[in-house]
């Protein structure tokens, strides 16, 4: 078991799971999902508030079952390693306001640090833009982590309380099995679905399922994080954590190739805008969101699968703030962004660095 636990977070350990992601989000792509999509966080989570009725964004609205997938692969890895620690009381209400946040920031920009890396690998060069936002954002994060910003500690719980987010998604999986889409239909019992848009297009429901539950188990093992990795890369110079992002860019971009599904450019890029200013702005509120709360969105999901609750309030505020991105017009579309995405950008930012000066030890 320690042999194993060693490979994981080797540095060709975390190498292998950036290239696993890749490959499996473009495999993903090849089946159904939108294309430079194969996995997306915080558009996942956008789907998913809309299958439950919190957005009416007719075209954005499907119970994601990779969201599902992510969390409960992290569980199964906690539980076999015996890394499932149930804890929480670090600022929850600050960590579910960052997580409004860093949703609103993405969507923006159209898509979470993952996201970013695969449309750049398909070729999207606006991609550029909003992965320098999120170097940038980051890095403001860290001049508060140099300030001695803390959230605080969490402290243990019961086991109960650490099964309760993935019981949670767990139960969204038992609505999407006994609500299933009926062809042309955008309503089933209580779950919306798109019929038309990036909702409608996905991958056969047990795919996405598994192909989840392996990136969420081997993710958990090797703790991959592109917040993390970036963050590390600034403060330290250590390239431990972004060797595995740069695999995941090489492998998803090999596998474009291979499926000739690579396409270079600006313009016409699937569910994106070609608005470099706010591609770039928006990435740098989401950015600093996502280093102020410890961890990039997909992390955050894995950490709530090993019983973390302040993740899980850190997830479920990312699904409110999809929620309100689409409700407030904040989101953008391919044909820019939405009337009130600057405005919702520069409030999230000065909430953020409010957030950072209130909790740093200097200020």
């Amino acid at each position: 078991m320690n042999i194993r636990r060693n490979v994981f977070a080797s540095t060709a350990g975390i190498m292998v799971t950036g290239a696993v992601i890749g490959i499996l989000a473009i495999i993903l792509q090849a089946n159904g999902n939108p294309q430079n999509m194969g996995i997306c966080v915080a558009c996942f989570e956008r789907d998913i508030a809309g299958s439950l009725g919190l957005h009416r964004a007719a075209i954005v609205q499907y119970l994601r079952p990779e969201i599902i997938g992510l969390v409960l692969g992290s569980m199964i890895a906690a539980l076999s390693f015996g890394n499932f620690q149930p804890r929480a009381g670090s600022a929850p209400i600050t960590r579910f306001c960052l997580g409004v946040v860093a949703a609103m920031g993405a969507l923006v920009f159209l898509g979470c640090p993952w996201r970013a890396i695969l449309r750049l690998a398909g070729g999207d060069l606006n991609a550029v833009l909003g992965l320098a936002g999120l170097f940038v954002g980051i890095g403001i994060g860290t001049v508060f982590f140099r300030r001695g910003y803390s959230l605080g500690r969490n402290v243990p719980q019961g086991r109960m309380t650490g099964f309760l987010f993935p019981v949670l998604m767990l139960a969204l999986l038992i609505l999407r099995l006994a609500f299933p889409q009926i062809p042309g239909q955008d309503k089933d019992g209580i779950l919306f679905y798109s019929v038309s848009g990036p909702g409608s297009m996905h991958a056969p429901l047990w795919l996405s399922l598994g192909v989840a539950l392996v990136i969420g188990f081997i993710a958990q093992r090797s703790r991959f994080c592109t917040m993390g990795a970036i963050r590390d890369l600034i403060l330290f110079r250590q390239t431990h954590l972004f060797l595995g992002l740069l695999a995941m860019l090489a492998a998803a971009f090999v596998m474009n190739m291979a499926l000739g599904s690579f396409n270079p450019g600006f313009e016409g890029q699937p569910v994106a805008h070609s608005d470099g200013l706010w591609n770039f702005l928006g990435m740098v509120t989401a950015g600093l969101a996502f280093a102020l709360a410890g961890g990039c969105p997909g992390r955050q999901l894995f950490l709530a699968g090993e019983g973390d609750g302040d993740a899980a309030v850190f997830a479920l505020g990312m699904i409110v703030g999809a929620a309100m991105a689409h409700n407030f017009g904040t989101a953008s579309s391919g044909a820019g962004i939405g009337p009130y995405g600057i405005h919702a950008t520069l409030i999230g930012f000065a909430i953020c660095v409010v957030i950072g000066l209130m909790h740093s030890k200097r200020a």
